[in-house]
């Protein structure tokens, strides 16, 4: 296994020094940032391979002050990507945190996130469709009242 630097999560969940407490307080820690941080930390998210099963488990062992639940959301904002999902619809091995290959992906998974991709693809669609039909019954519903403003000026008494 491959030795990294791992730089610590301390600087962003310690309070401020002395020195800067008038400053502005250091913005939160969200989901989204900390996966910016494992794309920055760790090849497999970077490189969005598919990530071995108990990737959580790998990395509370990299940075235990994590707050957990957070790194379930990152992860589920990460796998759930289409870019992710993608990717493993074609994968044949899953990755540890070093970047080590380690087990296969099963038919199971691939199906999966092909299932999963249909079903946002299909959805989009919809939505997309949606939006079409609503933009078309809007520009039918303005010609009809400029012909029917058109008509009305036409027969309009003048007095």
């Amino acid at each position: 296994m491959k030795s990294m630097n791992t730089p610590s999560l301390a600087p962003q969940l310690a309070p401020q020094p002395a020195s800067q407490s008038t400053a502005t307080p250091a913005p939160a820690l969200t989901a989204r940032s900390l996966l910016k941080q494992f794309y920055k930390q760790f090849p497999p998210f970077r490189d969005c391979l598919p990530l071995s099963i108990g990737i959580d488990k790998q990395i509370v062992a990299h940075l235990p002050d994590l707050n957990r639940k957070l790194m379930r959301t990152a992860l589920g904002v990460h796998t759930g990507s289409m870019r992710y999902l993608r990717v493993m619809e074609k994968a044949v091995l899953r990755y540890d945190l070093d970047g080590t290959p380690g087990a296969a992906v099963t038919s199971t998974h691939r199906a999966h996130a092909t299932l999963v991709l249909q079903q946002r693809l299909s959805k989009e669609a919809e939505r997309k469709k949606a939006e079409r039909d609503l933009a078309a019954a809007e520009e039918a519903s303005r010609v009809h009242a400029d012909k029917l403003n058109q008509l009305t000026a036409k027969f309009a008494r003048k007095g």
